[in-house]
């Protein structure tokens, strides 16, 4: 089996959300699984000192570009009023469900993608993240209870602790057996990357 494709994200994350709507077509045309791996981009952010939303031109220009992106995606889009936010009990859940069943995972992280990102629900809110679990047929009131549980919180911590150590500072950042490609524009290039077997 060729190895999955490893999808890092944060839910808070325009780009994020477009590469969320192409990558599984991408993957699938190569025969490759998509593993979605949420983690926590601010963390990246206060490590580095880095935070692009406060320098206005380029949160302006951002975020008509990513409403460009949308259009020629042909995908729903309006910025949630609580952006930018730590989402962090949807990522939570997000490996929470994996460990029982990793296509329910993906389905759930595509449809919390889809509650911020084109409905405006907040996922920082427990409640709302189980209702839309049990929409992918997840038991809304076991995932409450796990997302309190200090054992879940800490597994998040990890991953994003993991994922800094692997090199992944951005969201999307997708790795194709150990390439690194930064950002939803480089989609095609993975694309390609799969095709050919690199260059």
């Amino acid at each position: 089996m060729p190895r999955a494709i490893d999808f890092y994200f944060d839910f808070s994350s325009p780009y994020g959300y477009l590469a969320s709507t192409r990558i599984d077509a991408v993957a699938a045309r190569h025969g490759r699984a998509v593993r979605w791996r949420p983690y926590m981009l601010g963390v990246v952010y206060k490590s580095t000192g880095y935070h692009p939303l406060e320098q206005e031109p380029k949160r302006r220009y951002m975020m008509h570009d990513v409403a460009r992106c949308a259009r020629l995606l042909g995908v729903p889009f309006r910025v949630p009023q609580r952006f930018p936010a730590a989402l962090l009990a949807a990522s939570r859940a997000v490996y929470w469900i994996e460990d029982r069943d990793p296509r329910q995972a993906a389905a759930f992280a595509k449809a919390c993608f889809a509650a911020y990102w084109q409905e405006d629900r907040d996922l920082a809110e427990a409640a709302v993240v189980a209702e839309i679990a049990a929409a992918q047929g997840v038991l809304a009131a076991e995932l409450r209870i796990a997302l309190e549980a200090p054992a879940v919180k800490a597994r998040l911590k990890e991953e994003t602790e993991a994922a800094i150590a692997a090199g992944v500072f951005g969201s999307p950042f997708i790795l194709v057996d150990g390439e690194p490609f930064w950002g939803a524009d480089r989609l095609d290039q993975v694309d390609r990357w799969l095709a050919t077997g690199g260059w």
